[in-house]
């Protein structure tokens, strides 16, 4: 029992110990138990196996059937094994000598291709020394080619070097095909350059096509190269003075524009005969020379226009690039006396003109290139204008107008840009030709600030736009609007400091017409800032220097000038806070009790009939309210009159709302109220073309609203029911009915 236990049931032995390891009573007896409990479930198991004995035997007894048939095909299948094992060994016989002929055939064919190969190369070694000493050198060019075409295996293999060798050339083919090959570099070379030299074109393209079909592409290139260099030293000097503004711009615009007619037209050539994209090698060699004259052009550029001693003098004045936040308009400007804003405004246009031509050339060059090659080769791939753009960028002219605009132009055009700031703020007048009245300062800041721009752009430096467009915005935030907020905070401190108190009504006039006039020009930059935006991102320069890909760049960054409009409202706000605050706020507190003075809507109909022929109300508000704003309309630009206007309204509507609530109203006395209402809101509708009337007015239009209800009305329902936007709560509702007597 223990042996069929063990064959039967391993992997439950597996779990039990060795009976030999065991030492105590109890682990004795839970063996035991366990080899009691699988002998039952083995006899159970056997047991029921017998039972299905019967259908065992039923399966048997089929199989017992099926033995004389298994039989009988048995001796069929090998029968016709013998059959067919003579036929397959007649066809493997067959088919082996069909193979070795294949294989014979094949071995004669490449026998005879290599025969023929060599026969060729022998051939066109033979033709090339025959028009070599022809001088034919197309067909020379021709028969080397065709040499070079042959496999190397083949020029240089043992069979070539036995045959191909003659009594005049006793050489290996392959030495032989290079001494001709240098021999043919030799010549074309020696030709294309006495044809470079005489300006022969028609000598120098047919003996430019002939350097990559032997295959001496890159010295081909090389050659072309040296010879476009050479066409752009010997063009023709500017006969304009050093002296003129103009002299080295230019001087630069006629290098750079040789070069870019130089590429436009041999670049078709180029492309035609050395394939796409060659052309960027002889760029390269372009672009050295044009690096030796930009590098002497800037040198005599600073020599002559002594820049390094204005730049010494620009960067001691009194304007850093960092705006002084805190320092008074009235910036003395002893130390600037000696520079002349003019001057520098002209060598800034000089820097800007001669960085804009490189930029133009530049673009000029990338999308010349990458045009040609994606029409040829149905683009590249999207690394082609970086490969190109990092051609152009690497090269020591890019560098030396980059270091030219960190070094020079950016610490002068923000000198040149914070002086006229600040001599803007120092000259600043009333410019009485304009209605309504605004100081000279808006126009003439911003009129340079867009010639500034506008020339920032016309330099090409998409960086140092960006670098630019920061300084210029803090100079506007802080220079420009810091001393328009340093005058306002001067206008009433003056007057008090020179007993202006003294000076009564025509001090306080002159005061308010000084503190008007600078809200406009806070007003006016505003609309001077997003006119000069939307100006600047149709600047034609945009298209002209910046690549397709910088564009929305640049126009991102232009766009980001509206940032000082938030500033400039902000400071605006403040300021008409401050004037509403100094003088109406006071007055307009006594406003509507002034007109309110004996009002009782408590009335009958006489007197209703009285109240409506005198019409008390709308009198003394339209008396009252003139008497407050006379003068700021005109005074005012619109914009600074709405929000005076609007302040206005809210510190009038608030307190009429809460005395209105203080008194009793009859039935006729509620209708009193909404004509008094009406007739106010209509007059103040008539005084402004704003629009925003009935949103100020709209508690007292809903007050007005319940009491008219009439007394059967449920105000609950009322007030869920009418589709009003309330501004008050039910219970706010009820109290306002509760009011009518």
């Amino acid at each position: 029992m223990s042996g069929t236990i063990l064959n039967t049931s391993p992997d439950s032995l597996e779990s039990q110990k060795d009976p030999r390891t065991l030492t105590s009573l109890n682990e004795i007896l839970t063996c035991l138990s366990w080899y009691q409990s699988v002998e039952t479930e083995l006899s159970n198991s056997l047991t029921e196996l017998l039972s299905n004995r019967q259908s065992i035997d039923k399966s048997l007894q089929q199989l017992e059937v099926l033995v004389p048939r298994l039989d009988d095909l048995q001796v069929e299948a090998t029968n016709f094994s013998a059959k067919v094992s003579a036929t397959a060994q007649t066809a493997e016989r067959v088919g082996g000598r069909v193979r070795s002929l294949d294989e014979e055939m094949r071995r004669v064919g490449e026998a005879a291709e290599r025969v023929g190969q060599v026969m060729e190369l022998k051939s066109s070694l033979t033709q090339l020394q025959s028009c070599i000493e022809n001088q034919d050198w197309e067909s020379a060019a021709r028969c080397c080619a065709r040499a070079m075409s042959l496999p190397l295996t083949i020029i240089s293999g043992p069979f070539a070097e036995s045959v191909v060798p003659t009594a005049e050339s006793h050489l290996p083919p392959v030495q032989t095909l290079q001494a001709a090959r240098e021999q043919l570099l030799s010549i074309f070379r020696s030709h294309f350059e006495q044809a470079s030299r005489s300006r022969d074109a028609a000598a120098t393209t047919r003996y430019f096509k002939l350097f990559p079909t032997i295959g001496w592409e890159a010295e081909g290139l090389e050659a072309y190269a040296s010879f476009v260099v050479d066409l752009v030293r010997v063009r023709a000097p500017t006969s304009a003075k050093t002296s003129s503004p103009l002299y080295f711009v230019t001087a630069l615009t006629a290098l750079l524009e040789s070069v870019a007619m130089i590429v436009d037209h041999h670049q078709p050539v180029v492309d035609k005969y050395y394939g796409a994209g060659k052309m960027t090698i002889v760029i390269k060699r372009l672009l050295d020379e044009c690096d030796r004259v930009v590098r002497l052009t800037l040198e005599s550029w600073r020599e002559d226009r002594s820049i390094k001693r204005k730049l010494l003098d620009v960067s001691s004045s009194s304007f850093s690039i960092a705006p002084a936040r805190k320092q008074s308009s009235q910036v003395s400007s002893q130390d600037d006396n000696e520079l002349d804003p003019r001057e520098i405004d002209k060598l800034l246009s000089e820097i800007a003109g001669m960085s804009g031509r490189w930029y133009l050339f530049r673009k000029f060059l990338v999308e010349q290139l990458q045009t040609q090659m994606n029409d040829d080769l149905n683009a590249w791939g999207s690394g082609i204008q970086s490969d190109l753009l990092q051609l152009v960028e690497s090269s020591r002219s890019h560098q030396e107008f980059d270091e030219l605009l960190i070094t020079y132009y950016v610490p002068m055009e923000t000198w040149y840009m914070r002086t006229i700031i600040d001599k803007a703020h120092r000259l600043s007048s009333p410019d009485l030709t304009q209605s309504p009245v605004t100081t000279t300062t808006p126009d003439d800041v911003f009129y340079i600030l867009k010639t500034v721009y506008s020339r920032v752009l016309s330099a090409g430096s998409f960086k140092h736009i960006e670098r630019m467009t920061e300084l210029l915005k803090d100079f506007m935030d802080h220079d420009y609007a810091g001393g328009i907020k340093r005058k306002l905070d001067d206008v009433y401190r003056t007057a008090a400091n020179t007993g202006g108190g003294g000076r009564g009504e025509k001090s306080e006039r002159e005061c308010r017409t000084s503190f008007i006039i600078l809200l406009n020009d806070l007003d006016l930059s505003s609309s001077h800032m997003e006119q000069l935006t939307k100006d600047l991102l149709g600047h034609q320069t945009i298209t002209q220097l910046f690549l397709d890909a910088e564009q929305p760049h640049v126009k991102r960054v232009i766009s980001s000038l509206t940032g000082s409009v938030a500033k400039f409202r902000s400071a605006l706000k403040a300021g008409v806070e401050q004037l509403f605050n100094q003088l109406m706020r006071p007055k307009l507190r006594t406003l509507i009790p002034d007109v309110l003075k004996d009002v009782s809507y408590i009335l009958d109909e006489d007197s209703y009939n009285a109240a409506e022929q005198h019409d008390i109300v709308r009198k003394r508000f339209i008396k009252t309210w003139e008497g407050l704003v006379d003068g700021y309309k005109d005074a005012f630009t619109d914009n600074n009159y709405r929000t005076l206007f609007g302040l206005a309204l809210d510190v009038v509507a608030r307190p009429w709302e809460k005395y209105i609530l203080t008194l009793h109203f009859s039935e006729l006395g509620a209708v009193r109220f909404d004509r008094d209402l009406r007739s106010i809101m209509a007059y103040l509708s008539s005084q402004t073309i704003f629009g925003d009337i009935r949103e100020k007015f709209v508690r007292l239009q809903q007050i007005s609203s319940l009491l008219n209800l009439d007394n059967e009305e449920d105000v609950d329902g009322f007030y869920s029911g009418s589709g009003i936007s309330w501004t008050f709560s039910l219970q706010d509702a009820k109290n306002v009915v509760a009011l009518k007597v």
